[in-house]
């Protein structure tokens, strides 16, 4: 396997926009609000498919080893537990995910389509994961209606936004690389 200059570049460049975008962040219950799925979703856009879900393991990497570049400004094995964990690792699937079908289909609908199924990927495995921490670690007790509102309702609205301002700078910066 591999890796040219160039992909090395730009994988630690989005590896560090997430970063960056977990520091962006409005706490709002377990899950904080954070602009990481937007870059994300740019990885996937602009990265092939092996360099996209590189991005993200690097940047999960980073923070398990312990620097603080997760949501919180928190890092470290111990991150494994907190209810967010899970969507981390949605992260490797959506990126790979958004950057496969963004590449079969690259017009601005495609791009949009291609997103919005990495961003359902991340829900997949995020609130499964956020659930299981709450009920079975933290022994929380919620409900399943109350984990979808947590980790599910209040955020589709933002990451419709963030999906949108991907897929027009996704569009855009295509070009260019």
């Amino acid at each position: 396997m591999k890796i040219t200059t160039r992909e090395i570049t730009l994988i630690s460049l989005f590896s560090a926009l997430t970063a960056i975008g977990a520091f962006i962040s409005i706490p709002l219950g377990p899950v904080p609000i954070t602009l990481q799925t937007l870059f994300v979703l740019l990885a996937g856009f602009l990265l092939k498919p092996r360099s996209a879900a590189l991005s993200q393991i690097v940047y999960i990497g980073i923070g398990m080893a312990g620097v603080p570049i997760f949501s919180g400004f928190t890092g470290g094995i111990q991150s494994v537990l907190k209810p967010s964990f899970g969507f981390l690792v949605g992260f490797v699937a959506a990126s790979l995910i958004a950057s496969v079908l963004s590449r079969k289909h690259p017009t601005p609908m495609g791009i949009f389509f291609a997103g919005a199924a990495a961003t359902v990927s991340m829900y997949i495995i995020g609130i499964p994961y956020m659930a299981f921490i709450l009920n079975h670690v933290m022994d929380g007790g919620f409900s399943f209606t109350a984990i979808l509102n947590m980790g599910l309702l209040l955020f589709l609205p933002g990451d419709l936004l963030k999906l949108t301002v991907a897929t027009y700078l996704g569009n855009r910066l295509r070009k260019i690389l």
